[in-house]
């Protein structure tokens, strides 16, 4: 096994001497330490650039630079081989952006590689079938380039001490107040069962902040997440801990999962689990939850040989929350492929709503900022294996501004109180790496409502 160093020279001769069936070439290296490879990562000037770390911790992967990149699934994996994978996702909107990377850096268990993918140079390329090459030619002579620019070693960061010098909220809780009863009208007006509202919160920060060292921050304390990079430029990063998986596929074996309904956590631990008891057997998030194990199931059915879903929520406990969840897992067609996945269960109703149509139409109508990346789908494709997270509890991070976003969702028993309560919770798990964990504000006044008269009713945020 070698140092990262010596890798990328011998990386450097294998390509001079790769033939040209060969589409990767890989080198093993010796552990890195646990924060060695974030801030490896951090050093890099290669772009794009994805940091993916798994739910369970078991692998983590930095993507750097693309030899081409797709908006269209089906012709992506018309150019892999089984080794390889793209990286990438699906926006809210539906807008795609995948990429085959120049070089992966992975750890797998124990085990850590050097890799890098080298196209198939003689298959035409046009950017009509959804697939375009990166503006120079692709061939040896750039891959070369792009190990010679990796920087290591990486500088170890200098710790650094933030000040959040101005905050404002999208929408501001009198314009929230507003749409959650506007949601709720349409409810009641049979509109649709269930709308997802989401907030962007802007602070500006006293000095710019580093994407990989606040990443790096949560996942220190935000356990059992997806942790996530995603920058397609440089001063323009997509950072994420998310518990919630999209789907899983291993071959014809998929594994899905509903994740809605909220409670708040304590740190008291009779508190604590008198508040988990409250959210297993509250009629509002146990409905709020079969709705969306409804809407899988009925998207999963027709393309499923067979599919099963856990009897019982769970819990899923994390830092600031606790959400209800179901297992679903299921055998699919043989026709039915990653891109048919994505276009059926992106967005679900755990941060769309339900009907999907109807709430996506109410969403764009009313929502005061575009969501890009927030609450999209994020994660790879390979030949045999595929895996996405939903793209919440998380933030865009532009240098000295970083924007929050969170999502509550409508349906009848929500009020505008108690759901902007559950945005505080949930933007807390970012947000209290900025500033200290301090109880979050309950004295706002609006509309002669102040928040500390609800506290018994908030326990679910």
């Amino acid at each position: 096994m070698l140092i990262l160093t010596t890798a990328i020279n011998a990386l450097q001769q294998l390509i001079i001497h790769a033939q040209p069936e060969q589409t990767r070439l890989s080198v093993e290296l010796q552990p890195l330490y646990a924060t060695e490879l974030i801030e490896w990562f951090d050093a890099q000037i290669l772009f794009p650039q994805f940091y993916w770390q798994s739910r369970d911790g078991d692998e983590e992967v930095v993507a750097l630079g693309q030899c081409c990149h797709f908006h269209d699934l089906d012709t992506a994996k018309n150019q892999l081989n089984e080794q390889q994978r793209i990286w990438g996702g699906c926006a809210f909107s539906h807008q795609d952006h995948y990429f085959l990377p120049q070089v992966e850096l992975t750890r797998k268990n124990n085990n850590w590689q050097l890799s890098v993918n080298l196209p198939v140079n003689s298959a035409p390329i046009h950017e009509n079938v959804g697939i375009k090459r990166t503006e120079q030619t692709y061939d040896k002579a750039v891959l070369l380039e792009s190990l010679a620019s990796l920087i290591t070693p990486a500088p170890t960061p200098l710790p650094l001490s933030y000040k959040i010098e101005a905050r404002s909220h999208y929408p501001e809780f009198n314009q929230w107040s507003h749409l959650v009863t506007k949601a709720l009208n349409a409810i009641e007006q049979q509109d649709f069962e269930k709308v997802v509202l989401a907030r962007k919160t802007a602070l500006t920060l006293n000095r710019p902040i580093s994407a990989a060292q606040f990443l790096q921050q949560s996942r220190q304390v935000n356990q059992q997440c997806y942790h996530f990079i995603f920058a397609l430029q440089a001063n323009d990063y997509f950072v994420g801990s998310t518990p919630e998986l999209l789907f899983s596929r291993k071959q014809r074996q998929l594994h899905t999962e509903a994740l809605a309904g909220t409670a708040a956590r304590s740190d008291d631990a009779a508190e604590d689990c008198g508040l988990a008891n409250w959210l297993l057997h509250d009629s509002k998030n146990r409905y709020e939850n079969r709705l969306v194990v409804d809407d899988l199931m009925a998207r999963l059915d027709p393309r499923c040989d067979s599919l099963q879903v856990s009897v019982q929520p769970e819990l899923v406990k994390l830092r600031k929350v606790q959400h209800l969840k179901h297992h679903i897992s299921g055998i699919l067609a043989t026709d039915v492929d990653d891109a048919e996945l994505l276009a059926n269960l992106q967005p679900t109703a755990a941060i769309a709503g339900l009907p999907r149509q109807p709430a996506l139409n109410f969403i764009a109508n009313n929502e005061p900022f575009s969501r890009g990346w927030y609450s999209g789908a994020l994660g790879y494709v390979g030949l045999q294996q595929s895996e996405f997270c939903v793209a919440i509890r998380s933030a865009r991070i532009l240098g000295h501004e970083v924007q929050l976003f969170a999502g509550a969702g409508i349906v009848p028993g929500s009020s505008p109180v108690s759901e902007w309560q559950e945005l505080e919770r949930k933007t807390a798990t970012l947000l209290t790496l900025l500033e200290p964990d301090t109880t979050v504000n309950c004295d706002i006044d609006c509309d002669d409502i102040r928040l500390n008269s609800f506290l018994p009713e908030l326990q679910r945020a």
